[in-house]
């Protein structure tokens, strides 16, 4: 135990000896651990930023009915005589899912789905005065497709529960009522491809962020949708389904694709463009900080590497006065645990502050202040990698001067 003080205190008077590279190489690491905790958490609040912009418009999982493309009949007939389709094209075929409420049900039963919800979308012209705009709508149940979407949080004017009192309600987008200078109370005509003709009255409202989204999307009750489209009640095009961990929908399509034998389309494949920019996004910062951090490590590598070269008289004399190798690999890695201690410290401290500035940073836009968001295993990792980098700094020098034998130090 007392050999142990004896080089802590070795280790301490080595790095106040040189307090100025001793301060660099600390600042290097505090820099390094900060960056990638900030940017760490930079990059978790951006993510979770684009995921909830998705889900304010998309679900987990949209199952319907896919298209496909014609093919020619299986046929006795010889080579000479085999029918071919030259430029097959797609079959014309209903949109409605079959036996839609046994669908619902049969999803419901696995127990990584919390919300399942059926719908009818359709194409819809939206006309008011001499403009029109060419959009969409979705007929749904406006509550169940609140668990999903959380439309309430998108509405800028109107209540969302004043569809379901209002049979030929609409909620519309704020790119479509700004087009068509539309409000609360008033009323728009709408045309479907089927033909049909709607007067409908404006109830809210809503923008999600997502401009495509918002310049052409409605909602509009179930009922009104199967009207537009010449349908019975029964009639449905889309089902809905929210998971519990959104991040399993691609699995979890998979296995409602095998169990109903409708398509299943999950979010990523939905939005493999926003997904990958995520994916591209999330590496570059991570391979940013993760190289500050061993640009910093080189230092205190070269720090104590320059120690061992310059000491070598004082380990020859101490390994001559009975420390062992193991002794002297304690005191140079004590030196670098000192300083990677020294710098995680200071750069939690100045991750604290750093962040509390960022996010009263206005940046403007959908997304408002810098998405920061502080997890506590980011800050774990980055004590963990700094401590574990900065001890391999320190452990390869130590090993050197540990390997030195005195008797050659005095012989020279």
């Amino acid at each position: 135990m007392k050999k142990l003080n004896v080089n802590w205190e070795i280790a301490l008077t080595h790095l106040l000896s040189r307090k100025k590279l001793t301060i660099i190489a600390t600042l290097g690491v505090a820099i390094g651990i900060g960056l990638y905790i900030i940017t760490s958490s930079l990059v978790v609040g951006l993510n979770r930023f684009s995921d909830n912009m998705v889900f304010k418009s998309a679900p987990h999982i949209r199952v319907y009915d896919e298209d496909k493309i014609c093919r020619p009949l299986d046929t006795d007939y010889g080579v000479e005589n085999l029918p071919i389709i030259i430029n097959p094209k797609m079959t014309n075929r209903s949109k409605r899912l079959l036996n839609p409420n046994q669908l619902v049900s049969e999803i419901k039963q696995m127990k990584e789905v919390v919300h399942v919800v059926p719908s009818v979308n359709t194409g819809l012209f939206y006309n008011s005065g001499k403009s029109h705009i060419d959009g969409k709508t979705s007929g749904i149940n406006i509550v169940e497709a609140d668990s999903l979407f959380d439309i309430q949080s998108t509405m800028l004017e109107g209540d969302m529960h004043d569809l379901r009192a209002t049979l030929n309600g609409i909620l519309i987008g704020s790119g479509i009522a700004e087009k068509l200078n539309l409000k609360p109370g008033d009323n728009i005509s709408v045309a479907s491809p089927t033909g049909v003709n709607k007067l409908m009255k404006v109830v809210g409202i809503f923008k999600t962020g997502a401009k495509d989204f918002d310049n052409s999307m409605s909602y509009i009750n179930l009922a009104s949708a199967q009207q537009l489209m010449k349908e019975p009640p029964s009639f449905v095009t889309d089902i809905y389904v929210n998971l519990t961990n959104f991040n399993e929908a691609s699995q979890i399509a998979s296995r409602i694709e095998q169990l109903i034998g409708y398509k299943a389309e999950d979010w990523q494949t939905a939005n493999e463009q926003r997904v990958s920019g995520k994916v591209m996004r999330t590496v570059i910062f991570y391979s940013i900080s993760i190289a500050i951090i061993l640009v910093a490590a080189f230092g205190i590598y070269n720090i104590l590497n320059m120690t061992v070269s310059q000491k070598l008289n004082d380990i020859a004399i101490l390994k001559a006065t009975g420390f062992s190798g193991k002794d002297v690999i304690r005191i140079f890695v004590g030196e670098s645990l000192i300083m990677g201690i020294a710098g995680t410290i200071a750069a939690l401290l100045m991750d604290i502050g750093l962040a509390h500035v960022l996010a009263h940073i206005y940046i403007g836009g959908d997304m408002g202040y810098f998405p920061i968001h502080f997890e506590q295993m980011i800050g774990i990792q980055g004590v963990v990698i700094g401590l574990t980098v900065t001890f391999i700094a320190g452990f390869i020098p130590a090993h050197k001067a540990a390997s030195i034998d005195p008797v050659e130090i005095f012989r020279k």
